[in-house]
């Protein structure tokens, strides 16, 4: 006779400990610096240092600073606490360079304009053709405001153009045009025409063989020489060019990364549906291409924002070469470390900026795609 089988006991499950929370400051704070031994103890060293090296710092830089213009006052504190008022004298000639002392609310107008334009580009409500022309018009008015000859402004030679102006313009302006010359020279080296390929391989592998002082010297000296008799460019437009085809070609292959990450099945099913080559590649290949690299781009874009400071080898001043004009003054070239450290804290500004842009776009981009 079979015997019914005996339902097992269980015993109830003791109480546990409710679970942490995973939001707030706290719960940050040990995802962050606190999750794990290891991670711990590198976080309590990274404090432990800090602790010995901001107290120092926040005296020579705040406690002990001179803020004032006084040449007197800081050479009296040489040593023990830093010397502001370098910035607080010169702070025009860094900013501005050159340009007629007089005349310097055109160049901060025209900062003003190109940090604007900088700031609409970056919202994606304003990625329309009318961005296009908005920016053109923006360049014309900061040309207008810079060099004058209109509207009862006095003429202003680009030779005498400098400071945080001249290095917004060459940023800006080489990188607006470098983008889509990459695009084509990228689309070029995957192109099935021979004669297009080699091309545009020969271009890129050229120019990022040497490095940009060499490009700079050859636009600047070399590239008159093949001009017609008669024929002048300015230093201003000759250093754009090669500040354009050198970027260029570093996004150019950052840019081809992107295009060989899309997967080929829907270049041919989209082939399939008969769409042309220009279709597929503005309507499914580059928009994938350029989401997946982003932060290569960006990265490209803060190197190339930090390179305008080689323009001074054409005699060019711009942020780093006007601080550098701007401590000739004997009576304050001892202060050179407090003027390079504000230039330092405009770049510091600027690149952290296109970082943080950079991850919040490409977390905004990867919304539709990301695992949760």
């Amino acid at each position: 006779m079979n015997t019914p089988a005996q339902t097992p006991a269980y015993s109830p499950i003791s109480a546990r400990l409710p679970p942490s929370a995973r939001q707030g400051p706290l719960a940050w704070l040990r995802r962050r610096f606190f999750d794990g031994w290891m991670q711990s103890l590198l976080s309590l060293c990274v404090l432990g240092v800090l602790a010995m090296a901001l107290p120092p710092l926040w005296q020579w830089g705040v406690t002990h600073a001179v803020l004032q213009a006084d040449n007197a006052a800081c050479r009296a504190i040489s040593g023990i606490g830093a010397c502001w008022g370098v910035v607080a004298e010169k702070g025009r000639l860094i900013l501005f360079g050159r340009y007629p002392y007089e005349e310097q609310w055109r160049p901060l107008l025209a900062c003003g304009l190109l940090i604007l334009l900088c700031i609409v580009s970056t919202w994606r409500q304003c990625w329309r053709p009318g961005l296009l022309w908005l920016g053109l018009a923006m360049y014309a008015g900061v040309y207008g405001l810079m060099h004058g000859g209109m509207a009862g402004l006095s003429v202003v030679e680009t030779a005498r153009w400098g400071g945080l102006p001249l290095t917004l313009l060459l940023a800006t302006v080489s990188l607006a045009l470098a983008f889509p010359l990459a695009l084509l020279l990228a689309l070029g080296r995957q192109s099935h025409l021979p004669a297009i390929r080699s091309l545009c391989i020969v271009f890129i592998e050229l120019v990022r063989g040497v490095p940009l002082i060499s490009v700079l010297f050859m636009a600047s000296f070399i590239l008159p020489l093949w001009m017609p008799q008669g024929t002048q460019i300015d230093v201003l437009v000759r250093v754009l060019i090669g500040m354009t085809l050198f970027t260029a070609a570093y996004l150019a292959e950052v840019v081809r990364g992107g295009l060989q990450a899309v997967p080929k099945g829907q270049i041919e099913a989209a082939q399939s549906l008969g769409l042309g080559y220009w279709q597929i590649q503005r309507q499914i290949v580059l928009p994938q291409a350029l989401r997946l690299v982003v932060p290569a781009i960006v990265n490209t874009f803060i190197g190339a924002f930090k390179d305008t400071s080689l323009v001074t080898i054409v005699s060019l001043y711009d942020l780093t070469g006007a601080v550098q004009l701007a401590l000739g003054d004997a009576d304050w070239r001892k202060f050179f470390m407090e003027g390079q450290l504000f230039v330092a804290a405009i770049y510091f500004v600027a690149c952290f900026a296109m970082s943080r842009y950079s991850q919040w776009l490409e977390a905004h981009l990867n919304t539709g795609t990301r695992r949760s």
